[in-house]
């Protein structure tokens, strides 16, 4: 995955304001729903998301800018443990030094095969019976101790509210390059797995292992999920905060008016009830503020109209803080 901050198109010393500006405006810009001609949109999509996920973090930001993890999120290799440079052994050029002998014998570095497998194998080597004859050693390896592989993957993947609430199909990568269709099940939540059986790696003797998917769902640019209830900001004009109106407000089934009564403040919250998530054969609700947004740039007739209100109609709105 490419840099999050060139994904967003920020500079790295952005503030959390206008990553986040950033997200709203690509997310709104790439949404499926949006392009739906555009078969490589939901790919555009889940990009814009995944950069928001590490950028708009705090704490997984100083980690990608220090270097701990990488763009998709994952830790990066550290180097190898123990002392020295980088983890490396004295004289060892980062890796633990063994001196193999076939006889007994103590002293550094002298501990004998026998000893060298148990260290290895955490004692199962006894299992390896070693038998002397000839001045050779041969050894006999008790397989029982030994689990098999694991060959199940795990891969994540990033869906869509309305994906996530619909259903529906997505392909998806695995680390060998191989491509998938998987179907989404409607109702999925963060953090679900989907697994599909004989998906996964393969080794000769064992079965196929499974192949795991933890489902994330992306932010959305205008709905915030809270249980099975959705919350959005309302953007409505200064007229029609004063005067009242019907105004258009998106739901996940399409659009719905909302009438919105005269003198209504900045913060007042509406309840449309059963436009949230389905699930279990009912819907939550949808709670909708609004958010009094005043006309780009100055205008000076709006300034004058309220400069005259102002001296005929003084109020104030926090004589209630001291």
């Amino acid at each position: 995955m490419r840099d999050p901050y060139e994904v967003l198109g920020v500079q790295r010393g952005a503030n959390a304001a206008a990553i986040k500006s950033a997200f709203r405006k690509l997310a709104k810009k790439h949404h499926p729903d949006a392009n739906k001609n555009d078969p490589k949109a939901a790919e555009r999509f889940a990009e814009v998301n995944s950069a928001n996920e590490i950028l708009g973090d705090e704490a997984k930001r100083k980690q990608f800018d220090r270097g701990e993890i990488d763009a998709e999120g994952k830790p990066r290799f550290q180097g190898f443990p123990g002392g020295g440079p980088r983890g490396a052994s004295p004289g060892g050029g980062g890796f633990e030094q063994y001196s193999f002998r076939s006889g007994g014998g103590g002293g550094p570095g002298g501990g004998g095969f026998e000893d060298i497998l148990n260290s290895m194998f955490g004692g199962a080597a006894g299992a390896a019976r070693g038998r002397r004859g000839g001045g050779a050693q041969s050894f006999e390896f008790d397989t029982s101790t030994f689990t098999a592989p694991d060959l199940d993957l795990s891969v994540a993947m990033t869906v869509s509210l309305e994906e996530a609430v619909k259903g529906g199909e997505k392909r998806v990568r695995l680390p060998s390059g191989k491509e998938l269709n998987v179907k989404i099940p409607a109702g999925v939540t963060s953090g679900q797995q989907i697994r599909l059986k004989g998906q996964g790696d393969s080794a000769p003797g064992h079965r196929p292992g499974d192949l795991l998917i933890t489902v994330t769902v992306a932010t959305h640019p205008f709905f915030k999920i809270d249980g099975n209830d959705l919350r959005a900001d309302l953007p409505i004009t200064l007229y029609e905060a004063v005067l009242g109106g019907k105004v258009r407000v998106p739901t996940l089934g399409g659009a719905v008016e909302l009438s919105i009564p005269k003198n209504t403040s900045s913060g007042r919250t509406f309840r449309l009830k059963g436009k949230g998530l389905p699930k279990g054969g009912t819907s939550g609700d949808l709670f909708v503020t609004t958010r009094i947004i005043l006309p780009d740039g100055n205008d000076a007739e709006l300034e004058a109209l309220m400069q005259k209100w102002r001296d005929a109609h003084p109020y104030s709105p926090r004589r209630d803080l001291g």
